[in-house]
């Protein structure tokens, strides 16, 4: 199967061309097709599979398929307002970036030129809104910055005639259910609906049962069968001996570029900090950091002008970084399933990368559970000079199921805490 085969237009196989594709993943091979023909789609698909070309490619050439009719009616009516067509709503502001990155790349070729409109949280809303004068043909959101523009009247979604949720589990980790909601109720119950999720989880599946209409499933199957080629490395250490095994790892293996997974804000300064003492450029990425800081970030770690990138798991799907060796967990993540989102920035597009997860004595049962989850052991492991003083052996039941550092409690997020005050303000 080739991308010609799918039945892209000459203009969107030079596209295609150009970002050098050159077979269609599985996603793309099912999905393309499918998006063309005006389907819904539910499709299981990790990172790295190639899912935003699955869907923005038959999505553009649908797109320059309606415009000149559009056009045309919107001259006999006087206006040259741009109707908003297709709408993605995506979980992160980095996610945001990189998929109009993507359609805007990918739009390159066509006869007639699209507009794309970026619009994230955490950024001055007037330019946004100025740049959605005259409208657009295609939206890329977060859901609460959409919701601050409707508000606004800043745009309408009266003829959005496709919506993608791209990252549907995402999304609804980070609670977007109540945003979600309301933006569906302001879009035609007319459309085509496009579900693309890593993890299947019953919120997730419930949410793509009320939105979808005899969807195309397209790889439903087990996401841990179709992992990337990721060798994974469990390395137990004791909490404080984690910087000094990490600055040896650099070094040893030579990686030019790796992305290192913290608990905390805190840990990421931290952390960033005690890797420039020893010489390494490294920088801390989380949300204290402004978006342009971040954006820059971003280029100096793709250009290689920053070895060492210390996130959170804002970043867990915000980064794409072609040809990235390595993913350190320095911090084990709250959930299995982000255990794969991180693994995943590595071992993209077909190319090879390792995982690399600092044990500590008192986590390793929540290390099982990933391990359980994603049907894999990984071998313990311990470096000459790094040694743990205690094992998983020493601990009490009490001790190796405590629920610190990044893994999982019971802990309100920020947005449930304001929720209960909302409530009990009313």
């Amino acid at each position: 199967m080739t991308f010609a085969t799918l039945g892209l237009s000459p203009e969107l196989l030079l596209a295609v061309a150009a970002r050098q594709y050159t077979l269609p993943t599985a996603v793309q091979t099912e999905a393309i097709p499918a998006v063309l023909a005006g389907q819904d789609v539910m499709a299981l698909a990790q990172t790295g599979s190639g899912k935003t070309a699955a869907f923005a490619l038959p999505l553009l050439q649908r797109l320059q398929q309606d415009m000149e009719q559009d056009r045309e009616e919107g001259s006999k009516e006087g206006s040259k307002q741009r109707k908003v067509k297709v709408l993605v709503l995506v979980p992160t502001r980095e996610l945001s970036g990189q998929v109009g990155q993507t359609i805007e790349a990918l739009a390159g070729h066509l006869p007639k030129k699209l507009k794309v409109a970026v619009i994230y949280g955490g950024a001055s809303i007037n330019p946004q809104m100025m740049h959605l004068r005259g409208g657009a043909d295609v939206v890329i959101s977060t859901p609460g910055r959409l919701l601050d523009l409707l508000d606004n009247n800043a745009l309408s979604l009266q003829h959005v005639s496709t919506l993608v949720l791209d990252e549907a589990d995402r999304l609804l980790d980070l609670g977007f259910a109540d945003e979600i909601k309301r933006i569906l109720e302001q879009l035609p119950a007319q459309r085509q609906n496009l579900f693309f999720s890593a993890t299947f989880s019953p919120a997730v599946k419930k949410l793509a049962l009320a939105l979808l209409h005899e969807p195309k499933r397209i790889a439903i199957e087990d996401l841990t069968e179709n992992l990337p080629d990721i060798a994974q490395r469990a390395i137990a250490v004791d909490g404080d001996k984690r910087t000094r095994l990490l600055v040896h790892l650099i070094k040893e293996q030579q990686w030019e570029r790796v992305l290192v997974f913290v608990a905390t804000k805190y840990a990421s300064d931290t952390v960033s900090n005690k890797l420039k003492k020893a010489g390494i450029k490294a920088e801390a990425f989380n949300g204290d950091a402004s978006q342009g800081a971040r954006q820059h970030m971003l280029t100096d770690f793709k250009a290689n002008r920053i070895q060492v990138l210390v996130a959170t798991d804002l970043a867990a799907r915000g980064i794409d970084v072609a040809g990235l060796p390595a993913v350190v967990n320095y911090d084990l993540p709250r959930s299995a399933d982000d255990y794969i989102h991180r693994i995943g920035r590595t071992g993209r597009a077909g190319a090879s990368g390792s995982a690399i997860s600092f044990i500590l004595a008192e986590h390793e049962m929540h290390f099982r559970l990933i391990e359980k989850r994603q049907d894999k052991r990984v071998s313990r492991e311990t470096l000459a000079g790094f040694e743990p003083s205690q094992t998983a052996g020493d601990m009490t039941p009490a001790e190796s199921e405590a629920p610190t550092g990044g893994i999982k409690g019971k802990r309100k997020s920020k947005k449930d805490k304001l929720r209960e005050l909302a409530a009990q303000n009313k």
